[in-house]
């Protein structure tokens, strides 16, 4: 069923309170896993009908794994829950006042409890031309959308190579995680259509280029992960440049403070996320850092003890006067702190402070190459540090189905890189 209405549940049912979760990503997921089979109604509001494995996304976008292969309906994870409910929509408005959120077809469902999972999206910093033709890689249309942009750009260069060769630049702005796996995937993508699909490209003429305003990449991570990432990436031929700020982006250029103009097929934006401009921005006079939901130490936003934000749509104190980065852990401890606090109050316990306990973090740089850093251990690096972090992703990967699509190309690709999933399809342009 896709609504909530108390005329379609049992007299028990519609007795129960209702929580209402705006947001499938990682964070109400764990949420809603929390509720399974507890004496609440279960309401989770997407956009979307699938939930999407945000850090595989630039394997979407280099044409390594298929769309189908990261998302997955969020009915099916909640099949056999039932007091988990889905609606499809787009919240427009939350009345506090009147408990109830108003969705874009002007329906209003009421809630007892309230769940901020909105996530985040790309921040453009206010950079001129940078929303309009850079793209992000924050959903599966921009991962679609750019894999679309990369292919065609190689098919044209191609097309005219035997009259007019050019120069195809690639600019991946931000170098954090995303902005080093999308970096070592695209140098990969293009030497494989060069040596698999007959492309007449000359690969001295094909620059991939990561830049980032920080003085060495992955700035989360250990010194000497930054150093073996930055190896690894000239490695595979990728230039990347240090203390470069971006100041505008145009259709196929991008311009930089020193004043240099490149001409580009592709500007890949990588350099962060903000709340602003989602439901998370809108819930409070005095929005957060980023337009996150500011809360207490229990997660309940401010002054509301019926309603909650987690993951990259809070503003999670960590003890230390700052906050919890927005990444998936954070997401889904917090989710699951939630979902604890929630059944506390039913039984009339006091909500708990949240703690994030760090399991450390890891990014990939291509085939054998990858680092990861434990909160109290070394930093692995190398083929160790890469199957780690393939073991990682294949775990919390939603669906049986998709961690064995997955699991199969990755097999298949460590012993030889296949034709795959490099379609330029017609409506990846259609916005998300």
């Amino acid at each position: 069923m896709a609504t909530t209405s108390t005329s379609a549940l049992s007299a028990s049912d519609a007795s129960r309170p209702h929580v209402v979760i705006v947001g499938g990503g990682f964070g109400g997921l764990e949420v809603a896993r929390g509720l399974v089979g507890r004496p609440v109604r279960v309401t989770i509001i997407d956009r979307h009908n699938f939930h999407t494995f945000l850090p595989l996304l630039y394997q979407v976008a280099t044409a390594m794994l298929e769309p189908a292969e990261v998302a997955y309906p969020i009915r099916t994870v909640f099949g056999k829950a039932h007091n988990v409910r889905f609606r499809h929509g787009l919240v427009r408005h939350v009345d506090h006042d009147r408990r109830v959120v108003v969705l874009g077809d002007e329906t209003e469902l009421a809630y007892d409890h309230l769940v901020i999972a909105t996530g985040a999206t790309a921040a453009f910093f206010g950079i001129p031309g940078a929303s309009q033709h850079a793209i992000p890689l924050y959903s599966l249309a921009d991962a679609r959308r750019l894999r679309n942009r990369l292919l065609s750009s190689l098919e044209h260069a191609d097309a005219v190579a035997d009259t007019a060769p050019i120069g195809l630049n690639f600019v991946i702005v931000g170098g954090g995680p995303t902005g080093v796996e999308t970096s070592g995937a695209l140098s990969e993508l293009i030497k494989t259509v060069i040596r698999r699909d007959g492309l007449h490209l000359d690969p001295t003429r094909v620059r991939i280029i990561l830049v980032d305003m920080a003085p060495r990449l992955l700035t989360p991570f250990p010194e000497k992960a930054s150093a073996y990432a930055l190896k690894e990436l000239e490695r595979m031929g990728v230039e990347v440049e240090f203390g470069r700020s971006v100041v505008e982006v145009e259709e196929h250029a991008i311009r930089f403070a020193d004043g240099e103009r490149l001409r580009v097929a592709a500007v890949v934006w990588a350099a962060g996320v903000t709340a602003n401009g989602t439901l998370a921005s809108d819930v409070q006079e005095d929005a957060g850092p980023g337009g996150r939901v500011r809360v207490s130490p229990s997660l309940q936003i401010a002054e509301r003890t019926n309603e909650w934000a987690v993951g990259d749509s809070a503003a999670i104190p960590n003890g230390d006067g700052g906050f919890y980065p927005q990444l998936a852990p954070v997401a889904m401890q917090s989710g699951r702190h939630v979902a604890a606090q929630i059944v506390r109050q039913g039984e009339g316990k006091p909500a708990l402070p949240f703690k994030f306990h760090n399991k450390g973090i890891m990014a990939t740089i291509g085939r054998h190459a990858a680092v990861a850093t434990l909160p109290k251990g070394p930093t692995v690096k190398g083929t160790l540090g890469w199957l780690a972090w393939l073991g990682l992703h294949l775990w919390y990967l939603v669906g049986f189905r998709n961690k064995l699509r997955v699991m199969i190309n990755w097999t298949w690709r460590y012993f030889d890189w296949p034709s795959g999933p490099r379609l330029i399809m017609a409506d990846a342009e259609t916005a998300d």
